[in-house]
Parts: C-alpha cells; structure tokens; sequence
C-alpha cells in the first residue's frame, strides 16, 4: 500500500490542492503589488568636481571654496582630488522663504 504525502496531488484531493495554489498565487499577486507600489530604484551616487559644481550653481570656485570652509559643502576626495555628491549639493539650497530676510549666500 502506498502513502500519500500532503504535497502530493490524488484525484480524491485536487480540488482542495488547486484551491491552495489559488490562494498562494493570490497572496504572491497582493505582495507584489505592493512592492510595485514602494518600490523605488537605487540611484548611484553622483559625484562632481569643484568646476562642475560651480557651473551648476553658476558660481565662482573660489565661492565654492568658501562655502567649502564654512561648512555649507561636505567635500569628498581621493588623493588630492575633490568631489562634491549632487545629493548634498541640492539639499544645501534653502527656499529664500524659508528664512525671511536672512541672507543665505
């Protein structure tokens, strides 16, 4: 005599295996949607150089290099050169409504 495992698909039980792969294709279908809806693609680091970000920012280098010294630029660099991340340029820009009558430059 043979024995059935539970994974195993008879005739007796195929409605009841059909209905559980109904349901687990179903629970796949809900999950991925939500991913879908979450899901946002990694976006490598973009680093550039003091020229590139002066020409961004329609700056002066030497302005680049002030607001180096005061903090307002986080520079990164290997061997003796330097490299700004385009992320932490674009959060340094404030709205000028932000702080009314400040001036930020």
């Amino acid at each position: 005599m043979k024995t059935t495992t539970p994974n195993e698909i008879t005739f007796n039980n195929m409605p009841q295996a059909v209905a559980k792969v109904y349901n687990e294709v179903s629970l796949i279908r809900s999950q991925l949607t939500e991913l879908k809806q979450s899901f946002e693609p990694k976006v490598p680091t973009e680093y550039l150089t003091r020229q590139e970000v002066s020409e961004m920012l329609k700056c002066d280098l030497s302005t680049i290099h002030n607001w180096t010294k005061k903090g307002k630029l986080i520079p990164y660099g290997i061997g003796n050169r330097v490299y700004y991340k385009r992320s932490d340029i674009e959060s340094a820009l404030i709205p000028f409504g932000k702080n009314k009558g400040g001036n930020n430059g």
